[in-house]
């Protein structure tokens, strides 16, 4: 197992992505706020497209920096942290499910979540066949991802992003091909192992929320 870091708060501070410098954004709960995402809790932040919830997620995940205010993790301004020192959060503090899933359509789906795994060390294999079978993609297991349907692509990604330990866990629109039965499979998986670590939830939705508990619900 990693020796893991932990972040217990996430703040943002007037923080607004660039491109809307010059735009009026009066009814947003998130931009030009100032706002704290704590351990343990689970948020929604709900939006219609090409409002930023993805450039959030990117933003909290330190692969994007086009915004201005602050971003702090337990009160560091996120902009200071150092390469070596992200690489050890993305591997032992955050995780991240990106819309666009990033998976290697080459590889199969099992292939794709060991990648990520073995990097961690986080499960066992028979923890991450039995969420391939409660997901219904256990028969799929030794297939290239890049034929597999969308949602089941999505599957693989969900399992992918949970195989590690982590404090926060953003996930960027992680059921928009979902059905109403995987979506609360999914749900279950993602509660059940945030619960364990004790940990956080972020997801975004632009309408086929995911079935979490919701402690706050914020509109972009």
């Amino acid at each position: 197992m990693t020796d893991t870091m932990n972040i217990e708060k996430i703040s943002l501070s007037d923080t607004l992505p660039r491109v809307f410098a010059d735009e009026s954004i009066p009814d947003s709960q998130v931009w030009r706020r100032q706002l704290t995402f704590e351990r343990g809790r689970n948020y929604v932040i709900e939006a219609p497209s090409g409002t930023g919830k993805s450039s959030l997620c990117a933003y909290i995940y330190g692969s994007r920096r086009d915004y201005l205010g602050e971003i702090r993790f337990d009160g560091e301004d996120i902009r200071k942290i150092a390469p070596a020192r992200w690489q050890e959060l993305r591997r032992t503090a955050l995780a991240y499910l990106p819309q666009e899933l990033d998976l290697f359509p080459e590889l199969t789906a099992m292939q794709n979540i060991e990648l990520k795994n073995g990097l961690t060390g986080h499960v066992d294999r028979a923890r991450i066949e039995e969420w391939m079978r409660m997901l219904g993609i256990d028969s799929r297991s030794d297939y290239p991802v890049g034929r597999m349907s969308i949602g089941q692509q999505q599957r693989v990604a969900i399992i992918r992003c949970i195989c590690q330990p982590f404090s926060f866990l953003l996930i960027d629109e992680p059921v928009s091909h979902l059905d109403a039965a995987n979506n609360a499979l999914a749900a279950r998986i993602i509660m059940e192992e945030a619960s364990r670590q004790g940990a956080a939830i972020i997801a975004t939705s632009v309408g086929n929320r995911i079935g979490i508990t919701v402690d706050t619900l914020l509109h972009l």
